[in-house]
């Protein structure tokens, strides 16, 4: 579980569960249905009692929460000042986020008014997993293959795929999934490189770096950091422009992360081997929702789809019945640790 003071925007470590009364309240808001199985399962032993909606977080909804003042809330839609404020008037003190990243809600402003939020811990290995099926797909040109055969053109391509114990890995973000991602890499005997904002033990098997210099000697580079205002376009035109030629680039982070319209160029120039995107810049209302037969109100996520060198999946790289399972409960954790540590803010 995660526990973060109004003040602070990182995570801390997870805490030990106390028990307190069995009448702490919480509204979970944007409860999937897969979700709402699990919250009623845990919900009595966890000694909580619940309301659900599938409806995200909103100024017209907050008044669901009425008598509770503890809340958990999706990643998949922004939640405006407007209804944190209305959160506030209502009673509300706490928010769980069902997410590692906060960058949907203003922490700031919600601790300026008095509440707290909070994010949660998941298994590492969902993300992890999906970045290196990310990886092994674009060395060796799975989407392109995929789309020949499913014509029936069964004949190989002129290029061939790459090994990844050839290759230069670089890690950008070296927190639970970074170096889950480098755990799986030593498997590989690839070289791998890492870098991190934060000092932290050097993670085994991998060759600490500043990022240009990562970025230079890398023939994959894989996302893993936080979206801050400091990491917005981390990956920007200028680092993609010294990248490798025939490099790829890996997100299962944030979309912001990169400079999407630089990535776009140095694909659509050749300059880059390909890209493997889990997240993209403005997904947000497009992402989670099926939009067959409708025009994509992102061009970025249209002209990348078009490339047979760019893989996109819909921010899906968590989505595990393990990850499941830890979000869930460690969001009610969350809320439990708020009233039992906070019983009168």
């Amino acid at each position: 579980m995660i526990y973060q003071e109004p003040t602070l925007a990182a995570p801390t470590e997870p805490m030990e569960q106390t028990a307190i009364s069995p009448t702490t309240g919480i509204t979970v808001y944007g409860c999937a249905p897969d979700e709402s199985l699990l919250f009623d399962s845990l919900a009595p032993g966890l000694g909580v009692s619940l309301k659900t909606t599938t409806e995200p977080v909103s100024e017209d909804n907050a008044t669901l929460a009425a008598g509770d003042r503890c809340i958990s809330v999706s990643h998949k839609s922004p939640i405006s000042n407007a209804t944190l404020l209305a959160l506030h008037k209502g009673g509300v003190r706490y928010i769980s986020t069902r997410s590692v990243g906060f960058n949907h809600i203003d922490v700031d402003f919600a601790a300026s008014i008095g509440i707290t939020v909070g994010n949660v811990s998941y298994s590492p290995d969902s993300v992890a997993d999906y970045t290196l099926m990310l990886m092994l797909m674009s060395v060796r040109r799975a989407k392109s293959t995929i789309r020949r055969t499913d014509t029936h053109d069964y004949s190989p391509e002129a290029a061939r795929g790459r090994e990844l114990r050839d290759l230069t890995v670089g890690v950008v973000g070296t927190g639970r999934i970074g170096t889950a991602v480098i755990d799986r890499l030593r498997g590989f005997g690839c070289d791998v490189l890492a870098h991190d904002v934060r000092p932290r033990p050097a993670a085994e098997g991998a060759e600490h770096v500043d990022l240009d210099t990562l970025v230079e000697r890398s023939d994959i580079v894989t996302l893993h950091a936080p979206l801050t205002q400091e990491s917005h376009h981390l990956l920007d035109r200028r680092r993609i422009d010294r990248m490798r030629p025939g490099a790829y680039v890996v997100n299962t982070g944030r979309g912001a992360l990169v400079e999407t319209p630089a990535l776009i160029d140095a694909l659509d120039e050749g300059r880059l081997g390909g890209a493997a995107l889990d997240v993209i810049e403005g997904e947000e209302g497009i992402f989670y929702a099926d939009l067959r037969g409708r025009e994509l109100p992102n061009g970025w996520l249209a002209r990348l789809q078009e490339m047979p060198n760019v893989l996109v999946s819909p921010h899906i790289a968590y989505f595990t019945d393990h990850a499941l399972m830890d979000t869930v409960e460690n969001s009610i954790i969350n809320c439990r640790d708020f009233e039992s540590r906070f019983p009168h803010v």
